[in-house]
């Protein structure tokens, strides 16, 4: 890691090493402790249940960095440059990650964190404003999320939702007996064929996009893959491989070597996470995945999700 020029006494930001695009936020020890002391009278049923509690804990989270730590993820996270945050726990790897207070604290801790930045979606997987599932050796689910044997394929999220999906934060819970698995980045503009798929005339062409039934979603969606431009005037992205629905062969073979393209290029980033931290990217100029994990019958990882708007395009 770099040093950066902000290091608050309450939390500090280094750029990654491989990836200057990436920002490694870590919580001190010692305010990581304090937000413990402040959520610890709530559980993960009572943010359920009650959406202010979210609202109240993130501004609990804010206070104990000075009300410095929502300005900068928005900005890094809305910063065409940056836009990919890795934040992480001081001390975290004290406790006894395997615990239901370490599991509840980590939820309680994206809460804070998403509800700083915007506002998330309703997740329709879970019926909930996340959702957490689980990765084990064997899988027979309908999608690529849960299998453990394949490289989950480079994507943006909710290209099959009507929500708007500005970010996302993807936070590792437990694991055990993991080897790989690793999460991958590659941003939008380091993308070596990116102009070739974003000038082609079926750049802009409206796709329908359908999910599979486990996401309970019961609707299709239509768009293109390449969205209007930013403010900045650069091209942002909804795109997934699996869940598209071509209808002639110049839309399926545009996919199939977009999908090739995007899965062949050098400047993907493999990030690891530790248990307890998170990944937070801009969705609209980030694709991510996940690398294959070496097979082991007792592996498991319990991840979360999060997903939604900035609070400047909430409704």
């Amino acid at each position: 890691m770099t040093n950066s020029s902000l290091n608050s006494q309450a939390f500090s930001q280094e750029t990654g090493l491989n990836q200057p695009r990436l920002k490694v936020v870590t919580l001190t020890k010692d305010t990581t402790e304090k937000f413990l002391n402040v959520v610890k009278k709530f559980n993960v049923q009572a943010i359920e249940y009650k959406p202010f509690l979210r609202f109240y804990i993130a501004n609990c989270l804010n206070e104990l960095t000075d009300n410095e730590l929502g300005t900068f993820l928005i900005n890094n996270l809305q910063n065409r440059e940056t836009g990919a945050i890795l934040l992480e726990c001081e001390g975290a790897s004290e406790k006894d990650t395997k615990s239901e207070d370490f599991i509840d604290f980590n939820i309680l801790l994206s809460t804070a964190v998403s509800h700083l930045i915007g506002l998330p979606n309703l997740d329709s997987m879970s019926g909930k404003f996340y959702a957490r599932f689980s990765v084990r050796n064997e899988d027979n689910s309908d999608s690529y999320l849960r299998q453990a044997h394949r490289r989950m394929e480079l994507h943006n999220d909710g290209t099959y939702v009507q929500e708007k999906t500005d970010w996302v934060i993807m936070q590792k819970i437990i694991e055990s007996n993991v080897e790989g698995g690793e999460s991958l980045l590659l941003h939008l503009d380091d993308w070596t064929d990116l102009q070739k798929f974003y000038e082609h005339p079926l750049a802009k062409e409206n796709l329908h996009w359908s999910s599979p039934s486990s996401k309970n979603v019961h609707y299709k969606t239509t768009h293109p893959i390449f969205l209007d431009e930013n403010k900045d005037g650069k091209p942002i992205m909804s795109y997934i491989d699996q869940f598209a629905e071509p209808k002639n062969m110049e839309q399926g073979l545009y996919l199939y070597e977009l999908g090739e393209s995007l899965e062949n290029d050098n400047s993907t980033y493999s990030v690891k996470l530790n248990e307890g931290s998170m990944l937070i990217i801009n969705n609209y100029f980030w694709l991510h995945g996940r690398d294959k994990f070496t097979a082991n019958k007792n592996l498991h990882r319990e991840l979360l999700r999060q997903r939604g708007v900035f609070a400047e395009n909430i409704n």
